[in-house]
């Protein structure tokens, strides 16, 4: 299956570019990415051009034959083309940025990590509840940052600042990298970078099975490699453009094999039909799945469903079909940062998902970690 045969699926256009808008109708995707992303349209900012990075991806997407426009900033790239909303934000998110990160200061990442190394920005998958859609606003195309180097000397400042304390760094706060580091290494780089550091560790999660490339990455045990996984219902209804729970488990167990120390974030955590089920099911298939030195090990995160009310516009303007359940009389309205809140589950509902996960998880992961549910 290629990626429009996904995309097609997405929007009902048959391609991404250049068809024309069929009224923007939408279906449900009951298709996964299979093959690794290819972007359609490539933008580079000339300063790109004066790292060795930005260089070789223009030659390589220039002998791919793809189309590749200029823009002065990767914040202001614009002409994106289709006809309507949704039709010019799938476009977006079929479109590959390559710039420069000019801001180095890094965000916090509590409670994955200390800090947010920023490698790359946006997400070719099409998660009906992702909170890039808020944050991301009007720019939801993928941009990666050519001047890894860079971005690397910062944490090692960062490192300097915190020992003899580990530092952590979380390279999937504003995108899924190992989506795109198939073309770019950036990923492979940075776990190579922090397999050298005395007091480094990375971490980043992902949706994505396209692995292969980082199998033979000198980690030293340094990285954490984690994937993102869910009840089947929940992946088929709201994950389309991402890959299908099987493909995660085969790459996490060739992940466990080449020694990276393995974890899983279930998220989000959604009540529906048979709920119960679907996640004990999961923990059974990873169960089967996971050699058990691959277990000693191991972490869990897990982060029940919850949203903001700007987000549940941007969700029902770019996913208008969704059967996400987006009711704030049934949830419970929870002070968030910057004065914005979110509606999460109620406090016996909340109570229910915790206890049956955290069940589900000593029964087949005794030796596993939870580390947070949130």
């Amino acid at each position: 299956m290629s990626y429009l045969t996904g995309y097609e699926n997405i929007t009902g256009i048959s391609h991404p570019l250049n068809a024309k808008s069929n009224g923007n109708k939408q279906r449900m995707c009951l298709f996964p990415m299979v093959k690794p992303f290819v972007p359609q349209l490539v933008y580079i900012e000339p300063r790109a051009l004066e790292y060795p990075l930005g260089k070789e991806l223009r030659d390589k997407f220039s002998n791919m034959g793809l189309e590749i426009r200029e823009t002065t900033s990767h914040n202001q790239v614009r002409n994106i083309p289709g006809e309507g909303h949704l039709q010019k934000y799938r476009n977006a998110k079929s479109t590959l940025v390559i710039g420069v990160r000019k801001t180095l200061k890094f965000d916090s990442s509590k409670p994955s990590a200390e800090y947010a190394i920023p490698f790359a920005t946006g997400c070719m998958g099409h998660c009906h509840y992702c909170y890039l859609q808020t944050t991301m606003g009007s720019k939801p195309y993928i941009r990666t940052y050519v001047n890894v180097e860079e971005i690397l000397d910062q944490a090692d400042q960062y490192m300097k600042e915190r020992a003899p304390e580990d530092t952590r760094f979380e390279a999937s706060c504003t995108s899924d990298i190992v989506g795109i580091d198939h073309l770019t290494h950036t990923l492979k780089r940075a776990i190579e970078h922090f397999g050298q550091s005395n007091h480094g560790k990375l971490r980043f999660v992902t949706k994505f099975h396209h692995v292969d490339h980082l199998l033979d990455a000198k980690h030293n045990g340094k990285t954490r490699f984690r994937f993102s996984v869910n009840a089947d219902y929940v992946i088929k209804s709201f994950e389309p453009g991402t890959s299908p729970l099987d493909k995660r488990i085969e790459a996490a167990v060739k992940v466990a094999e080449a020694g990276y120390p393995l974890g899983f974030i279930i998220a989000p955590i959604y009540i529906h039909d048979g709920w119960q089920e679907g996640y004990r099911v999961l923990l059974e298939k990873l169960d089967r799945a996971l050699p058990q030195h691959a277990r000693r090990d191991i972490t869990f995160e897990m982060i029940q469903h919850r949203f903001t009310k700007p987000a549940k516009r941007v969700i029902e303007k770019n996913y208008p079909k969704t059967k996400l359940e987006l009711d704030e009389e049934k949830r419970r309205y929870k002070w968030g940062r910057y004065g914005i809140g979110k509606y999460i589950y109620q406090k016996d509902e909340e109570a229910e998902l915790r206890s049956a996960l955290e069940t589900y998880i000593d029964n087949y992961f005794p030796e596993a970690k939870i580390e947070y549910f949130t």
